[in-house]
């Protein structure tokens, strides 16, 4: 994403650069100078609290550095001012040092009270269902500038953990602790136990206690172990019940569901066992922030599994009713449904992992030229592959003359169409290139042609040829294969060293081995027919007459 915002950046600028003599040469009025309070934007918040998630992202990291100087960034600023909170810059302003360090220490206590009362059994929500919109969540039945991100247990009570949207003197906004909630944490978690805590000894591993990470991992190995065991019985179960396991669609649903099926109840379960556990903070958020990844993938896993299967049984059920089209575009269909799959899971992913998908669509926008001329001959073949679709000039089991490629047409792709040649090699061709090409298709043939050229030696006399011409009419009349409507044979013509006759008919089928069957019974007939009137067949000769002069 780095390189690609970069580049984008860069052609812009270059872009610029280029223009830049043709604005100059034009004799435009010159503009104002627009004032420096107008034309600067806001600097970003440096601890990311303009949106719920970007607050509680930036707590839980200081929680886990066991910065609680910087933790405390995130609480009310002036518990005394909740209206109109002023920033760091103005409490400086209207208040000693003394008293804004004392402010400081205060709310570095109810950071560290905070963790405590979430180690003990509290939850925040998960990272991708917190409000990434600066504006928070609107519909959540609370007032608009507050946004509930957890809550604390304990006693048979339990307390809502709520953000609220300060606005500073310089009209930027900011979600830190609301101050109902700063007060309430005071109130939860007794200073001693917090000291008690502070004093304890452990191995610690990113802010986490190890013997936390211990635990939470545990649970989710045998939580993941536990459903592939049930699915691995259930499938052993079907295959005994099931004979037909490649035609049973209940069969393919569970064999293409159940392994992803497995790993997305075993984050679940997780979910539920984690949510509450009296374990780190830090370690459960992280290995729930993880585990909506491999949710997402075991989603997206199971959809691609369930894809592949369906696809494979529509496919054949239409292979066999011999309906080669349905074939090529359920095959069509199955590969744009994994692209647009793998597209919603990359985005789902992007967005768990914190990544700004907005922003990235965004800069595929600014650079919609650059990508359209990359991916011209992308698109390109993928016009060609739904031309090839739409006008069916070839279809998955053709034979087929392209260009000057023969052979069967295995596969037609989103980018490219799969011959097998007679030589039993696999040629690519893309589907561009393909929708505008010459396509002789062979299995589209409704009758085969037979023309036979017969040469008999001049040694024949008339009487002869007229018999055989006779004979062999007959022989074309009397084939059931052949079509009568365009069967003739005649005397052709007077050749080098043979008279001619051709044989003219077609074959009533559509299957070329089938075609070389009838032609090859004809054939003999026509041998046994030569045969029987004693005439034989013309090879290609030359008789030389040498005359002798007179002597003298």
């Amino acid at each position: 994403m780095i390189d690609r915002v970069f580049f984008l950046r860069f052609l812009i600028a270059a872009i610029a650069l280029a223009f830049a003599p043709l604005a100059s040469a034009q004799t435009l009025p010159a503009a104002e100078p627009v004032p420096e309070e107008t034309a600067t934007a806001p600097a970003p918040d440096p601890f990311g609290r303009e949106t719920p998630r970007g607050a509680v992202t930036g707590l839980l990291q200081a929680l886990g550095d066991a910065d609680y100087s910087r933790a405390a960034q995130y609480f009310p600023p002036d518990q005394e001012a909740q209206a109109e909170p002023i920033d760091e810059t103005t409490q400086e302003e209207s208040l000693d040092s003394a008293e804004l360090q004392s402010e400081m220490d205060q709310s570095a206590d109810l950071a560290r009270m905070l963790q405590v009362a979430l180690d003990r059994g509290g939850n925040l929500l998960p990272f991708p269902v917190l409000s990434n919109d600066p504006a928070g969540k609107i519909d959540d039945g609370l007032a608009e500038d507050f946004e509930q991100i957890g809550e604390l247990s304990g006693d048979g009570e339990a307390l809502p953990i709520l953000l609220q949207q300060f606005t500073l003197a310089d009209g930027t906004t900011q979600w830190r602790i609301a101050p109902e909630t700063a007060q309430a944490i005071a109130d939860f978690v007794p200073a001693e136990e917090v000291e008690a805590i502070a004093d304890e000894e452990g191995i610690a591993i990113a802010g986490a206690p190890l013997i936390d990470w211990v635990k939470l991992l545990g649970i989710a190995l045998l939580g993941f172990l536990a459903f592939r065991l049930l699915a691995a019985l259930i499938m052993a179960v079907l295959r005994r019940a099931i004979s037909e396991h490649d035609t049973s669609p209940l069969y393919r649903f569970f064999d293409a569901g159940m392994p992803p099926l497995a790993l997305y109840f075993a984050v679940l379960t997780f979910y539920v066992t984690a949510g509450n556990l009296e374990v780190s903070i830090i370690a459960r958020q992280t290995l729930l922030r993880y585990g909506a990844i491999a949710a997402w993938i075991a989603l997206a896993w199971f959809a691609l599994r369930l894809v592949d299967g369906i696809a494979q049984v529509v496919t054949g059920r239409m292979r066999r009713a011999e309906r080669r089209q349905a074939v090529t575009i359920v095959s069509f269909l199955r590969r744009g449904a994994k692209v647009l799959l793998l597209a919603i899971a990359l985005v789902a992913v992007l967005d768990t992992v914190g990544l700004d998908v907005t922003t990235g669509i965004a800069a595929l926008g600014i650079g919609g030229l650059a990508l359209a001329l990359g991916a011209q001959k992308t698109i390109e073949n993928l016009v060609g592959s739904v031309t090839l679709i739409a006008d069916k000039p070839v279809q998955v089991g053709d034979a087929a003359q392209i260009g000057d490629v023969f052979g069967t047409v295995e596969d037609i792709g989103m980018r490219s169409t799969l011959v097998r040649t007679l030589d039993r090699t696999l040629v690519s061709i893309p589907n561009g290139y393909l929708a505008s090409e010459r396509i002789e298709n062979y299995a589209l043939r409704d009758r085969f042609l037979f023309h036979q050229i017969i040469g008999v030696t001049y040694e024949t006399d008339a009487q002869q040829v007229e018999r055989l011409l006779g004979d062999l009419r007959e022989i074309v009349a009397e084939d059931e294969n052949i079509i009568d409507d365009d069967a003739r044979v005649r005397f052709h013509a007077f050749g080098d060293s043979a008279l001619q006759i051709e044989i003219f008919a077609y074959f009533r089928t559509r299957s070329y081995p089938d075609s070389l069957a009838m032609q090859e019974t004809l054939l003999f007939a026509i041998m046994r027919k030569l045969d029987e009137l004693g005439i034989d067949f013309a090879f290609p000769t030359q008789t030389i007459h040498l005359h002798r002069g007179s002597e003298g």
